[in-house]
Formats: structure tokens, sequence, C-alpha cells
């Protein structure tokens, strides 16, 4: 069942100062202060465990009550490789989109997901097929980048491997004894795809079935998200990567704010959307915020907004932005407690990609929107680190979509 939530005019919000009935909800300030400022020779370290870490939020509370998760799960290296174990190397991860492996013998490798590389590619009878990117002989790198090949070489001592991750040559090893080459194969992963994108899932246990995948990676969104555009219809254009000095959640946060920030960090931005009309979504496990672009009718050739616009956070760590002719993605991927990579993948309506003025022109727009927001999430970061903050409030009426991430990922590490 989903929730819609028509959310106010950022500009005039004005919460009323709430009067708590536990002293859990709001800690004294002087108390959270003396607690961090005694772990001032390593900032970034809990003396809590990770569970312990975990129980400090609450998802039961509701929203107008409820207070923010504590510093420490943006900062401590423990709750980290938790979030690696339970939330990355689980359930259905983004790793691409299916114009990168149309045809058979393409492929292409992923980024780093914590201490897993992966590469997917099309084999000769036109089979989907997603690996670990390692060699089994001694661990080499076994691709890089993305092209198309009849089989993986090993850059290090040549062991190559079929396209359906069988081994077939490994070389100079005569004389090896208890070898046997059909236990020698790449390591599979579960691959799947919906609309345009390429899902991977490191658990061996699953289906891979469209049906089934859908379900449990987007629930019933995934109506709401093809019937306003998000399909395989548009065509690439280009990549853009940007490594943030701060915790993956920091960016996820600040997307799922409600535009709370727009006004104030993106003033640009904010010329071209309508904030008093901006409400959101909350489905299983993604959240749909919706905006009216500032006018529907175009006073030029250039409009890369459109009419409206549509933000969709799918969890733990993709976003799908679909406005005008437009759509990106976002994939947040981990690089340790205070550092991630933001993937950005730019699609368009296939009549405008010879338009490049207007492509070079949106591309423009949209970068400075993303240095923008670099500067805000690593000065959270900064912030989160600091010894005078350790919880927050939420804004009830716009930060609904924050409060709930906030309530998956309880969720998930509990598990």
């Amino acid at each position: 069942m989903e929730m819609a939530m028509t959310v106010m005019n950022v500009a005039t919000l004005q919460p009323k100062p709430l009067r708590p009935k536990s002293p859990y909800l709001l800690p004294n300030p002087r108390r959270v202060f003396n607690l961090k400022a005694s772990s001032l020779h390593n900032p970034q370290v809990s003396s809590f465990g990770a569970p312990t870490l975990v129980g400090q939020f609450d998802p039961t509370i509701p929203i107008e009550r409820a207070v923010t998760p504590p510093s420490s799960w943006y900062t401590d290296p423990s709750f980290y490789s938790l979030e690696l174990d339970t939330l990355f190397y689980r359930g259905w991860q983004a790793a691409g989109y299916t114009e990168q492996i149309k045809n058979p013998g393409e492929f292409f490798t992923c980024s780093r997901l914590g201490n897993a590389e992966f590469v997917v590619c099309r084999d000769g009878d036109g089979k989907l097929q997603a690996f670990h990117n390692v060699c089994r002989h001694h661990a080499s790198l076994l691709a890089y980048g993305s092209g198309r090949k009849s089989c993986f070489v090993c850059p290090y001592h040549g062991w190559t491997y079929g396209l359906d991750g069988s081994l077939l040559k490994a070389t100079r090893i005569t004389g090896i004894q208890n070898f046997n080459e059909h236990e020698f194969g790449l390591i599979s992963v579960k691959v799947a795809t919906w609309g345009p994108f390429v899902l991977l899932n490191m658990e061996q246990d699953v289906d891979s079935d469209t049906d089934i995948v859908e379900k449990e990676w987007l629930g019933s969104s995934s109506e709401q998200l093809s019937n306003n555009g998000v399909d395989s219809s548009l065509s690439f254009v280009c990549r853009r990567d940007y490594m943030i000095e701060c915790n993956w959640k920091v960016f996820c946060d600040n997307y799922l704010d409600g535009g709370y920030h727009v006004p104030y960090a993106h003033k640009g931005l904010a010329s071209g959307l309508n904030l008093d009309h901006y409400s959101t979504t909350i489905y299983e496990k993604v959240s749909i915020q919706k905006c009216e672009g500032g006018s529907t009718e175009r006073t030029n050739d250039y409009d890369r907004l459109g009419s409206k616009a549509l933000y969709a956070f799918v969890y733990p760590n993709f976003m799908i932005n679909r406005y005008g002719p437009w759509m990106d993605t976002n994939l947040v991927l981990p690089l340790g407690p205070r550092k991630c990579q933001v993937i950005f993948d730019y699609f368009i309506e296939p009549s405008l990609m010879d338009n490049k003025d207007f492509i070079e022109r949106s591309l423009k727009d949209s970068e400075r929107v993303q240095v923008e927001d670099v500067m805000l999430c690593e000065g959270v970061q900064r912030g989160l680190e600091s010894p005078a903050y350790d919880i927050g409030r939420y804004a009830p009426t716009v930060e609904n979509a924050m409060h709930h991430f906030h309530c998956l990922l309880h969720k998930s590490l509990k598990k």
C-alpha cells in the first residue's frame, strides 16, 4: 500500500516546537558533547559496537517526535562493515544499463562495491551473464572497462575463460596434481534486468525471474515508474563520476529531504521548479518525489526540466531522475566510512540525440547542481564528525522520504 504526502512550500516551513515525553528523544546536549569529546583522539571510532549503534535509532517513533540516527552511523568503521555485509552484499543492486550489453560478446565491468568487483557480459548465445571479476589462479582482476570479447584472458598469467564463465585454458600447469578444471570457472553472480537497468545479486539462492525481481526491487512502485517514462526507449548520452568525501548515506539524505535545500543551495535549479507543488509518495522500498516545472510553456527552445520532474529513490543507493526529455541515474557506492563514489548516467529522448547544443547546455546546468551538492555533503560530513553534533530532527512535512530511508536501514541492519 502506498501513502501520498503533499509537501508545503519549503520556504514557509515553520515547525512547531515539540515537548518530547522521553529523554531519549532529545538528549542533554552537554551529555552528548561529553560523550563524543571523550573520543577526540579518534572521532571516527565509537565506543559502542555496530549492533548497539543500530539500536540508537528507533523507527517506531513517529517522524514528528523522532530524532535522526546518531552521527556514529556516518563515521564508525564497524558500522560501515556491517552495512556492507547486510545491505550491499545482499539484495539486488543496480550495476549498469542494458544498452551496454545489447549484443553477444559485449561486456562491462562494474565499479567496486565494498571488496567486490564484477563483470557483466552477454555470451555467444545471447544469454546475460555476470561474474566476480577475479581470476581463479592468483586473484588478478580479469577485465577492465567495457567492449566486446570472445573470451576473458587474464592479463597476469593468461588463464582464459569463456563468456559463460568456464575455464578454457590454464597455462603452464604441467605436473599439477588434484586439479579439476571444471571446479575453477569464474564465480557467478545472479543477474537480471528491469527496464533499462542491469541488476546484480551476490546471494546464490535468489530467483532472477523478471517479475520476482521487479517485486523485490521496486514493489508496487514499478507501475508508477513505467508510466512516468522510466523505460528502455531513451538513448545513453554520457557518464560522469564524482568522488565525494562523505559517507554514502549523507548523499542519500541530501537527495531525500523533499526539496528542502533546493531554494537555499540550488537557486538556479529552484528558478525552474515550482516548489509549491512538491509531493512525496512512500512505497515499500522506494520513495518518489514529484515537482512541477516552473512553467508549462516553453519561453525559448531550451527547456531541460519540462513541465514536471520525478525523483525516485530505490533502496538502498540508487536514484532515478526523469524530467523533460532527460533521465539521469545516480548510483552511490560506499568507499569507506567517509568517502563515496556517485556515478551519474545520462539518457535522453532519441529525437534530441543530435542536438549537441541542447545536450551540452543541459549537462552544464546539471554539473552546476552536482558541484553544489558535493560542497553541501562534504560540509555535512565534517559536521557529523564534530564533537558538538550527535543527533538532529526531521522537518515532518518535507523529510518523509529521508525518515523512510532510515527506517529501512534499521530494519536491514537488525536482521
